[in-house]
């Protein structure tokens, strides 16, 4: 059966039972007010009857029924009523629709009214079931000389409910009517706004979707219309370190404002945004229903590696670059001494080599001794070349102390650090570098005489995306000292930027040990000195 018919089936069912049960109660609800209205009426009758002064007074008569009878049987056709007994105070009738039954002893118990007491409900009597009141007739001195019974035969009541019925079940028919009506046109209505699908259809787009979804090698983030996480795949927990947990959280609680940022301004282009400690590419693009934004959609591609390996190819494009230029270099002293030679002048030629010195070597003597971590003391042998080409002298203080560490923290701290005071000084300037490990974690110096860094703009930084360039390349400038700032918080240290002896910026990196747990560590907002 197609979800269709079972979606009607359903709600026309509903429908008939409330039918049934309002029909129902409202069958019980006219009948209880024929049977009030019934009430009412006998009680004022009896009430009538019993304080009716020539009712009273035939009781001191020697035939009381030929007073009575009369007022009852007129009474009985004015007022509707089946029947109006009058009785004594033993129960002997005065009064009765059959004159046969007057002098007889009343068929019900009259103990009730007898009593003082006011009787309602339904007895049988000799004209059969009848709902009926019973009023004790009250003398002059205040005793009870006799009783007033009024009654309407149950039957009477029953013929008068079932000539409202058919009013009341036309009414009924018209709410089932409208009820079913109102069914088809749910159902109509539902099953197009599920686009004509079955539950199975609709159960297995959902799965591809799914799998489509959280197969694909980029991470993707969708967000409804209230900024709300709505579609996560597994590239993107992975990317962004979150879980499942974050859906229906707002995207600005959960995600870095750099990318939150982009729900709102959907692009063509991608851009680079530092994530933790991942460089990203993102683009954001609206998500479109019938012509209606519903959402937003980000894309996420992970260019960590792609980043470091350009960052290297940068390095190594500029260290051939030195050495190209100083194996010419040595090209023309070779030249010299060759000719040199061929004029038979051998101690010019001894004098020139010995002032030549070392001549082709990429790093001219052993930068510090105290450095043992390789990694570390490759990237200065690096840096060392590349700065001297540009004219920047490179100086690795002699106390520096710094041995391997578990994890490339460092390195990757020092490589940003260099990179940026050489951008900054740009050429002929001086690089001051410091470097100690002990137990309590390593520490990292790099200072310039550059021109330093303002005030106002010492916190700012270590946002990512932001530069001090003129002209910063989109999506090449403004990670290094962000890079720097996380891998501090990761390794619940520090950053400090200040003013250098060389009269230009100083920044100062502590790392904590690399065991250190990452939950504990502080934010920086605080350890940023001015």
């Amino acid at each position: 059966m197609s979800l269709r018919s079972q979606l009607f089936l359903l709600q026309l069912l509903i429908v008939l039972v409330i039918v049934l049960v309002a029909g129902s109660v409202a069958v019980r609800m006219q009948e209880q007010q024929i049977r009030d209205a019934y009430q009412s009426r006998m009680v004022g009758v009896a009430r009538s009857i019993a304080q009716l002064p020539s009712i009273i007074d035939a009781f001191d008569d020697e035939d009381p029924s030929a007073v009575i009878q009369p007022i009852a049987e007129l009474t009985t056709q004015a007022t509707g009523v089946t029947y109006v007994v009058v009785t004594d105070d033993v129960g002997i009738r005065y009064s009765h629709p059959n004159p046969a039954m007057i002098g007889q002893m009343v068929s019900t118990d009259p103990s009730v009214p007898l009593s003082g007491e006011t009787y309602i409900g339904t007895q049988t009597g000799t004209l059969g079931e009848s709902w009926r009141v019973k009023v004790p007739i009250w003398s002059d001195e205040g005793t009870v000389i006799g009783t007033a019974s009024v009654g309407t035969l149950e039957s009477t009541l029953a013929a008068d409910l079932q000539e409202d019925l058919p009013v009341l079940l036309g009414w009924l028919v018209l709410a089932a009517l409208a009820g079913t009506a109102g069914s088809i046109w749910i159902s109509r209505l539902i099953w197009r706004r599920i686009y004509r699908l079955e539950p199975e259809e609709i159960a297995a787009l959902l799965e591809t979707r799914d799998a489509m979804i959280h197969g694909i090698g980029e991470g993707v983030v969708a967000v409804d219309e209230r900024g709300r996480i709505a579609v996560l795949n597994d590239e993107a927990k992975r990317l962004l370190d979150v879980g499942d947990e974050v859906r229906g959280r707002p995207a600005a609680d959960v995600l870095d404002p750099s990318l939150a940022g982009m729900f709102g301004a959907a692009g063509d282009t991608d851009e680079t945004v530092l994530v933790g400690e991942r460089v990203l590419l993102a683009r954001s693009s609206d998500a479109v229903v019938d012509s209606r934004r519903v959402g937003a959609v980000l894309i996420l591609r992970d260019r960590t590696e792609l980043h470091q390996l350009l960052l290297d190819l940068d390095g190594a494009r500029d260290v051939t670059q030195a050495l190209r230029s100083q194996a010419h270099e040595f090209a023309n002293k070779m030249h010299v001494i060759s000719g040199l030679l061929e004029l038979g002048q051998t101690s010019q030629a001894v004098d020139f080599i010995s002032r030549s010195g070392h001549g082709g070597s990429v790093v001219s003597g052993e930068l510090s001794p105290g450095i043992t971590d390789p990694d570390a003391a490759s990237l200065l042998m690096a840096k060392s070349t590349i700065c001297a080409e540009k004219g920047i002298t490179l100086i690795v203080d002699a106390a520096s102390t710094f041995h391997p560490d578990s994890t490339t923290d460092p390195v990757t701290v020092l490589g940003n650090l260099i990179d940026n005071a050489t951008e900054a000084i740009g050429s002929n300037g001086t690089i001051h570098v410091l470097l100690t490990s002990d137990a309590d974690g390593c520490c990292v110096v790099v200072s310039d005489d550059g021109p330093g860094i303002p005030d106002e703009l010492r916190e700012r930084i270590f946002s990512s995306g932001f530069s001090t360039k003129e002209s910063p390349s989109t999506g090449s400038r403004g990670f290094g000292l962000a890079l720097v700032e996380r891998v501090a918080r990761r390794r619940c240290g520090s950053v400090a930027v200040g003013q250098s002896v060389l009269g230009g910026a100083q920044v100062t990196v502590h790392l904590a040990p690399a065991q250190a747990p990452a939950a504990q560590a502080p934010g920086l907002s605080g350890t940023l000195s001015k």
